[in-house]
């Protein structure tokens, strides 16, 4: 039974050593190619060695047209903002859903479910003309702002409450005269920290990346995030630097690991 068990654990071990070196294999092709130059992409096989030109390929990224700091600067505030945005409102929004009896509840909550399979592209049209109307085109905040309506967080958040959350607790806190944002602040986020931790990791990547909006909405070169930039690195018409573009798709990547790891735990 020992060396049954002991077999088992090995087998175990090794596959899930082959799974993890297979999740990390394309990060690190993408690293590599980030110090290896367009010539050596194009013409070599793929190679697991760092190579020299990672200071060539700067020089290429931050001599376009647009500066990769300020993309990146953007990222963040969009990603971070609206990440923060979505999983406030969302909780608070689940915990109406879940610890309140209201007339209109159910029907509220199937419009949530509606509304969630709806694609964007199909409201794009019409999101653009009502920013352009209030005059929010060329601003930030028309990517951060809607993200206080986000039906998936609800959703999760909703399913994640109703086996979670005690109901005698909250009445509880109520008897003894806590109001309502203090019983939601000791009681409810404390139990809601890791869905909040969850939704936050989806949140702030698909934000990150996300291309097509900011690119409807965003014009002005100072205002492109770095998604918009790394589909502009193009170079010329007849050529494509593509130690470039790999460094501008690892340094998109890099506050992705830092919210995941963050967060993960």
């Amino acid at each position: 039974m020992r060396r049954n068990k002991r077999k088992a654990s090995f087998i175990i071990c090794v596959v899930c050593i082959i799974l993890a070196l297979l999740s990390i294999l394309p990060f690190w092709i993408m690293i590599v190619n980030a110090t290896r130059s367009t010539v050596q992409i194009q013409s070599h096989a793929i190679s697991l060695i760092p190579s020299t030109h990672i200071l060539n390929n700067f020089k290429v990224l931050t001599g376009k047209t647009f500066n990769p700091v300020t993309g990146f600067m953007n990222s963040v505030v969009i990603a971070t903002g609206a990440t923060v945005l979505s999983i406030c409102f969302s909780t608070l929004t689940a915990y109406s859903l879940v610890a309140y009896e209201w007339k209109m509840r159910q029907p509220f909550f199937t419009m949530i479910l509606a509304v969630m399979m709806i694609p964007t592209q199909v409201i794009s049209i019409g999101f653009y003309q009502f920013m352009y109307r209030i005059g929010m085109t060329n601003n930030l905040l028309a990517l951060i702002l809607p993200a206080i309506a986000a039906p998936m967080t609800v959703f999760f958040m909703r399913q994640y409450m109703l086996p979670s959350l005690n109901l005698d607790i909250v009445a509880s806190a109520r008897i003894d005269g806590a109001g309502e944002f203090r019983t939601f602040n000791s009681i409810v986020l404390p139990i809601m920290k890791p869905a909040m931790a969850t939704q936050a990791i989806f949140t702030y990547v698909t934000t990150w990346n996300a291309l097509f909006l900011p690119m409807v909405l965003l014009t002005k070169k100072e205002n492109y995030t770095m998604p918009i930039m790394v589909s502009l690195l193009k170079g010329d018409i007849y050529r494509t630097e593509y130690g470039a573009v790999y460094l501008a798709l690892t340094l998109s990547v890099l506050p992705l690991f830092i919210v995941y790891f963050a967060l993960s735990k």
